[in-house]
């Protein structure tokens, strides 16, 4: 299925849970509530997202002069991609990865830790902010807020549903075992859900991201040795809000290789034989 067509399916899929929770809590009613709600968390973290993972990361703003080589990669790949140049951003830490975020391509930023600043070669770390700045003109950034936030909406509402019951449409009191099998489970899918979108946005950065640095064996390269060094390296932030793990070029939480389920990232195995492919013309 279309990256894209499976990402908007997903998304459709968080939008009619929050529905459905609503309406058990209270009937129709309920549901228009619930969605509004939704709606309005949404418009906040679209405003306010880059902002608030970058205060997260403790993340330090560099330019021209403060980091040449680094920034001028990300200006030469901005021009290749048609975009405009976003914020750029290294944050001192020892694990290496990398992200953006931004509400759209003329408010984005990218981010990169000191430890894949170090790990990496010039090449490898160009893939790398080339798969970033394809995130940023496929608008992920945006997506992944929004799928998040529903995400963290539909816990909250599955627990208001859990403790103070709710109500038909015809303003009959809900079956409380209903409550609370959807207090247990729609978190559960709403996560599932977010995770998906998660992986399916990846594949579609690693695409676009070879098409930019046009170097796609770059990239893979990069994703090996991420792998393979980012494993028993803490990254405090993503332990403090595991919520930001689905935005990294790899998953920055330990115990992260869980089951296909619960990924926030496709097997880097698979990955790196997509871009192998690419780069043989597949």
């Amino acid at each position: 299925m279309n990256g894209t067509l499976k990402t908007a399916l997903l998304m459709a899929a968080i939008v009619a849970l929050f529905g459905v929770i609503g309406a058990m809590i209270g009937g129709r009613g309920g549901m228009l509530v619930a969605l509004a709600f939704g709606g309005a968390m949404n418009v906040w973290a679209w405003w306010n997202s880059d902002r608030m993972v970058l205060r997260m990361y403790n993340a330090e703003e560099v330019n021209a002069a403060s980091a040449p080589e680094f920034y001028g990669m990300v200006a030469e790949l901005s021009a290749r991609a048609g975009l405009p140049m976003p914020r750029v951003y290294v944050i001192h830490e020892d694990q290496p990865n990398a992200f953006a975020t931004g509400r759209d391509p003329a408010h984005a930023a990218v981010a990169a830790t000191t430890g894949i600043l170090r790990l990496l070669d010039y090449r490898e770390l160009r893939g790398v902010m080339a798969h970033e700045l394809a995130h940023v003109a496929h608008r992920d950034t945006l997506i992944s807020t929004v799928s998040a936030t529903m995400a963290g909406a539909v816990s909250a509402l599955a627990n208001f549903a859990m403790f103070f019951g709710g109500r038909d449409e015809h303003g009959r009191p809900a079956n409380p075992l209903a409550g609370l099998l959807v207090a247990l489970l729609a978190p559960l899918a709403a996560s599932l859900i977010q995770m998906a979108i998660s992986r399916a946005r990846e594949f579609e950065a690693d695409r676009g991201g070879a098409a930019i640095s046009g170097d796609p064996l770059a990239l893979a390269g990069a994703l090996a040795k991420i792998e393979h060094y980012a494993r028993g390296i803490v990254l405090p932030a993503a332990e403090a809000h595991p919520e930001t793990a689905q935005m990294m070029i790899i998953n920055p939480l330990a115990g992260a290789g869980f089951d296909n389920l619960f990924r926030t990232h496709p097997q880097t195995a698979e990955r790196i034989a997509r871009l192998q492919a690419i780069a043989r013309g597949g």
